[in-house]
């Protein structure tokens, strides 16, 4: 591919959609790199179920033909801008699998609402991503696609459960990317492919209603820049009428951010609990002195969270995979994933009083938690506790370790999921550099209840000071 495609293919939202309205480039031009860049790199990588190409230049015609018109006046905000959706969010009319044999020839027969609401911004649905089965793990692999690898080193997991939206996004395969966050699946693939993620605070972006009521879940953007993320919550946010949780309330994010002079800032190496590998506390010191250099005031603190946290948040996940996937058992066990089996009987095994007892854990959690974002603005902290892992790495094994000390294999090493269980708390994961082994590192900003601004506010500073997207993956 000519270095100027290439350069296409790395363009933020923000960028192209200038682009587009001063005419120096058109959507048919950047849907045919991303084309080529997605036929040329995923057969090495495996991150996208689909790839719609013809409809794809279809719809970027159109586009086209309308900047073409108006000059760029009354357009869409998204108006020809390429989006990767995660095949766990149905699209009318496509199929959607949710990495699970059980629906390989499922077609939706309606949208998720922040899809439809993409859609609607004039965003072009280019390809489809992949995801473990039923989005379940930290690691993208599944029984109907197989496994994801990461482009910054091919040997290595993109993360998950949105692994291939922050792969496809970190390869220059697609310009922005939606995904879910149920223990971190927006953050994690955004640590590890070295990209920008958003998990907005719980009824913010509107579920789908195949996840009534269920608050450790979220839907966010995948991205490059800080500003595409905001570009994204503006058009995905909001009271929909099939969530009963969405917020009336209307955030609007600015385009640009004041600089965070004079803001405190907290900082928590493990969250009280978690082995952190040596590169990931060097990055995560790294971040902190730059936080300082802008003018913040950054002081480490104690959260004192231990591992109720992992056991409440198990038990309420697996309650909901066997609540919503449990009848697939008797027909689809030997076709599922082990992991998924193990999930879903685990999880059938529940009583309810244990399972409620994780709000009791939430509440404890936020005693903690809730103090401390009293006296500061935010809380930083790591996104994962290693800066990488194999793409085959098994969630079910036993012998995994960190600095040789024995860890959970299943998110032992993701400092997300805590985050699920303080489902009002907005939280990012913004690139934080590179680990020993050249692999990303992220950061998360965690932002008080519904306290959106201050983290875009933050990470758009730290982007500024310490850009991240002049190195690209070797692929």
């Amino acid at each position: 591919m000519k270095q100027a495609d290439l350069d296409l293919c790395y363009l933020t939202a923000t960028e192209a959609v200038a682009r587009f309205k001063d005419k120096s480039l058109s959507p048919v031009e950047l849907v045919s790199a991303l084309i080529a860049r997605s036929k040329a790199v995923n057969p090495t990588l495996n991150v996208l179920t689909d790839l719609k190409a013809e409809q794809a230049l279809a719809d970027a015609k159109r586009a086209e033909a309308k900047y073409q018109r108006s000059r760029g006046a009354n357009l869409r905000p998204l108006e020809g801008v390429p989006v990767a959706i995660k095949d766990f969010h149905p699209v009318k009319g496509e199929r959607t699998t949710f990495g699970s044999k059980a629906f390989e020839h499922y077609v939706a027969p309606h949208s998720a609402p922040t899809v439809d609401r993409l859609m609607k911004a004039g965003a072009i649905l280019l390809s489809r991503t992949t995801t473990p089965e039923f989005a379940h793990s930290g690691i993208t692999k599944s029984p109907l696609w197989g496994i994801s690898r990461n482009p910054w080193n091919p040997e290595c997991t993109p993360g998950g459960s949105s692994g291939g939206a922050g792969a496809a996004v970190a390869a220059g395969m697609t310009t922005i990317a939606d995904g879910t966050d149920g223990g971190g699946s927006v953050r994690i693939p955004s640590s590890i492919n070295g990209v920008f993620g958003f998990k907005p605070p719980f009824g913010r972006n509107p579920l789908d209603h195949e996840h009534p009521l269920e608050n450790l879940l979220h839907y966010g953007p995948i991205v490059r820049s800080v500003a595409d993320a905001a570009l994204m919550q503006n058009v995905m946010s909001g009271q929909h009428v099939v969530d009963q949780c969405s917020l009336r309330e209307k955030v609007v994010l600015p385009e640009t951010f004041p600089n965070i002079r004079g803001m405190k800032i907290a900082l928590s190496y493990d969250l009280g609990y978690f082995e952190i590998a040596p590169d990931v506390r060097k990055n995560t010191l790294e971040a902190a002195r730059a936080l300082k250099r802008l003018g913040a005031t950054v002081e480490e603190v104690n959260v004192g969270w231990d591992y109720r946290v992992l056991d409440a948040w198990k038990t309420r996940w697996e309650g909901l995979f066997a609540a919503l996937c449990g009848s697939l058992l008797p027909q689809w066990r030997w076709q599922m994933s082990p992991h998924v089996v193990k999930i879903l009987d685990d999880g059938a095994r529940h009583s309810a009083p244990k399972f409620y007892d994780g709000n009791v854990v939430r509440g404890w959690m936020y005693e903690r938690l809730g103090p401390i974002l009293e006296k500061c603005d935010a809380l930083i902290c790591p996104t994962t506790a290693v800066s990488s892992l194999p793409a085959d790495h098994d969630d079910l094994a036993t012998d995994f370790k960190i600095n040789g000390k024995p860890a959970y294999a299943y998110l032992g090493w993701a400092m997300t999921y805590p985050f699920n269980m303080m489902a009002w708390n907005p939280v990012a994961s913004i690139p934080s550099g590179f680990g020993e082994t050249g692999m990303p590192t992220g950061l998360q900003i965690v932002g008080r209840t519904f306290d959106d601004p201050t983290v875009f506010r933050i990470a758009a500073a730290f982007e500024k000071a310490r850009p991240w997207r002049g190195v690209r993956p070797q692929i």
